[in-house]
């Protein structure tokens, strides 16, 4: 399991970076295209799509090496016991909000499975709406791993150094 989970991040940065190249080749070749006069308006949506799952991926990516952006003025004020209180309490308020998320995405992704995307008969919609339930599951499996850390480090744990 400890050498499965650094392979699962790496491929997902692989993802993650190879949809970011793939958005941007496709907005360039777009951009080719109409200057050329012949237009392709699909690579405008399917950069779209990219970059919805390229999205969700980065967030996770960022959300486990702790790059998020962040403001503390209520915890740095806080005693140990009442800084790991509030943070228990951010992190279980994540989760909820990201298990609804997983279920709110499923349930779209069901819904417009039958819907093509931005017009493109060969792509279905739910490829871009199952980037929520992915990304979420993914942030998901982070802040759960996490709340475990936190809560095994206990009350009296340093707080982790945050870069400016």
């Amino acid at each position: 399991m400890k050498r499965i989970v650094p392979a699962l991040a790496k491929a997902e940065a692989i993802v993650a970076g190879l949809l970011l190249m793939g958005m941007v080749g496709l907005i360039f070749t777009g951009g080719v295209a109409r200057m050329m006069r012949n237009p392709l308006n699909w690579t405008i949506d399917l950069a779209t799509c990219f970059f919805a799952w390229a999205a969700f991926l980065c967030a996770d990516i960022a959300w486990r090496n702790d790059k998020l952006m962040s403001v503390d003025l209520l915890g740095q004020r806080l005693p140990p016991r009442g800084r790991h209180l509030l943070t228990t309490v951010n992190y279980a308020i994540i989760g909820v909000f990201l298990a609804y998320v997983v279920y709110a995405g499923a349930w779209l992704s069901w819904l417009s499975r039958a819907r093509s995307f931005q017009g493109i008969p060969w792509v279905s919609y739910s490829w871009v709406t199952m980037s929520l339930v992915v990304g979420g599951v993914l942030l998901l499996a982070t802040t759960l791993v996490k709340l475990r850390r936190h809560l095994r480090a206990g009350p009296h744990a340093a707080a982790p150094a945050r870069e400016a």
